[in-house]
């Protein structure tokens, strides 16, 4: 089912293709924002005859709302949970739509993180019209956990499985047993170039072992299009072929932007934001040295590091 092109703002998303939202199983839907970029990040509907859950929200106050539309026209009834896969703000700024309805549940590493980062999205892309979300602390999850939950949506059984760090600290994979649907947020993110900054390349791996166990049928990605388990092992080649780069770039006595910059993509020159290159070398520079996994990179110089690799073009945000 694809949404009007007017859905979230008629001038904003003429520069992208619309939401479309995929039913993946019985009364299970991928919510995709094309093409996957900077924060037009991927979310779930989960349809109950009496309920609807959320997977992730979205991160502007008019996508938020799109997908809050999307839900009810699906399941006829205003979401009555949020499950966030993780604390970035494009995939939770959106809880501020469904929260004075829903119960946001998460890791409680991700309300930690979100509680400290705050607005810091918004100092990113300062000229996107992130909407009036208000007072982003009702954004905050209400219901935390540490490794593992299960909650009902009707009588559909649903497991969040806390696999991080991955893409972040706190990554949660949305699993679906019955109909074998992973929502794995921006733990894998086919068709796009991982970014692992603030995450770990040796957890990623963990994680994808991990997820490749419970033999998904369907994933979700955090953005990208809808695939299947084959999205797993693109992730880790791509992740062995970053190490490799790293141990390299490290023998050659270059800096991260150096190896980035020197470095053949390849097959990989075809993913979604290939300049994210730069910050996944730093990441893999840091677990190749022996630092531990939870080194904090900053992050306004390896921005500025990928526009330079970007033809110094600013990143750009489209949602």
């Amino acid at each position: 089912m694809s949404l009007p092109s007017t859905t979230p703002s008629d001038t904003h998303l003429a520069q992208v293709p619309p939401p479309r939202v995929e039913e993946v199983a019985d009364r299970i839907f991928a919510y995709v924002q094309p093409d996957g970029g900077w924060c037009l990040n991927n979310a779930g509907i989960l349809a109950g005859p009496h309920s609807v859950a959320l997977v992730d929200t979205a991160a502007t106050e008019a996508r938020a709302r799109a997908l809050r539309g999307a839900a009810l026209e699906l399941g006829g009834a205003e979401p009555r949970t949020v499950l966030n896969t993780h604390h970035h703000g494009d995939h939770t700024f959106g809880n501020a739509v469904a929260a004075p309805h829903a119960t946001v549940i998460a890791h409680a590493h991700t309300r930690a993180e979100m509680a400290e980062k705050g607005e810091g999205l918004k100092h990113v892309w300062p000229g996107t019209d992130w909407g009036d979300l208000g007072d982003l602390g009702r954004s905050l999850p209400m219901v935390t956990f540490e490794d593992r939950l299960t909650v009902y949506v009707d009588e559909l059984a649903v497991e969040l499985l806390y696999v991080g760090p991955a893409h972040s600290s706190n990554d949660v994979v949305v699993w679906v047993p019955e109909h074998r649907v992973l929502f794995a947020g921006d733990v894998l993110m086919p068709g796009c170039t991982p970014f692992l900054l603030g995450g770990s390349i040796l957890g990623t791996l963990e994680a994808i072992a991990r997820l490749r166990a419970l033999e998904p049928r369907t994933v979700v990605g955090g953005h990208g299009p809808v695939a299947g388990p084959g999205a797993l092992d693109e992730a880790e080649a791509y992740l062995r072929w970053l190490q490799k780069a790293a141990t390299q770039g490290i023998d050659a006595g270059l800096t991260p932007f150096e190896a980035a910059r020197d470095t053949p993509l390849g097959a990989y020159a075809e993913l979604r934001d290939p300049e994210r290159l730069v910050a996944n070398l730093h990441r893999a520079y840091s677990e190749a040295l022996g630092e531990p996994l939870d080194t904090q990179i900053r992050s306004a110089p390896v921005m500025a590091e990928m526009a330079r690799l970007n033809g110094g073009s600013a990143l750009a945000c489209l949602a």
